[in-house]
């Protein structure tokens, strides 16, 4: 069967009405640390929410910007000699860091409570103000414009009752104006696994870049451990899980 026509398929159900609650201002975002020993402040990037359709209840993730590891605060030599790159995630209960190195760690994926991740999160939020592009044209004329795009991705699993809005940021935007075409290419973002019911919903993020040019089904690639071609012994973590499935896009043009 050909991809389009698994998506509209699998996508049968009705459309979901748009989110009621606003976009985060992703220009103008923060959370910051309240431990004495740093108050670091992180640049949010994305807000992934899972949404328990059998409860009504949903929890809020916060992906933010990386870094790379640092001997915080020292008098000199301020970058670690075994660098690695370091992407955190915030939730309203526990947390998730990834750090990236050079060849796949033990230690890549940690997720531990948010309170204990220097020392609690404060939260300064600003909601975009926006208006949704309902179509192609709008979508090229916003883009030609150079205004702010935020998309929102919405994925189901009917088996688990689970639901995710991943909001973020439109990084890339390719436009084909004699064809009247677009396409999102943007990451990372924290992408949720679905497909089974946990405790503890920060266990089911990983890291992806996500990319659609249609309103009903978005592509992601995940990143995981990966085996390098012709060097069986070497794995290193990359995005190449891909992965397509069934979604409800929405484009946002913010006014500035």
């Amino acid at each position: 069967m050909r991809r389009r026509a698994f998506v509209q398929a699998a996508a049968a159900a009705a459309v979901p009405a748009a989110p009621a609650f606003a976009a985060v201002d992703y220009g103008r975002s923060f959370l910051s640390g309240v431990a004495e020993f740093n108050r670091v402040r992180f640049w949010i990037e994305s807000r992934t929410r899972i949404v328990d359709e059998r409860t009504g209840g949903h929890e809020d993730y916060f992906q933010c910007g990386a870094c790379k590891s640092e001997d915080t605060f020292a008098r000199q030599n301020l970058f670690l000699p075994d660098n690695y790159d370091f992407t955190p995630i915030f939730g309203p209960r526990h947390g998730v860091i990834f750090r990236r190195k050079a060849t796949a760690t033990a230690n890549y994926r940690e997720v531990r409570p948010a309170g204990g991740m220097w020392g609690g999160q404060k939260f300064t939020l600003r909601e975009a103000r926006t208006t949704e592009l309902r179509t192609v044209a709008e979508i090229r004329r916003a883009t030609h414009a150079g205004l702010p795009i935020i998309a929102r991705t919405e994925i189901a699993n009917a088996d688990s009752g689970l639901r995710a809005i991943l909001e973020f940021p439109v990084k890339t935007m390719n436009i084909h104006d004699p064809k009247n075409l677009y396409q999102v290419d943007t990451g990372p973002v924290a992408f949720p696994d679905l497909t089974r019911r946990r405790d503890n919903a920060a266990e089911s993020l990983s890291l992806a870049f996500v990319a659609f040019n249609a309103p009903d089904f978005a592509d992601f690639v995940i990143e995981t451990e990966t085996v390098l071609p012709g060097a069986e012994s070497a794995r290193v973590m990359h995005y190449s899980r891909i992965l397509s499935l069934p979604a409800v896009n929405r484009l946002y043009a913010q006014q500035i």
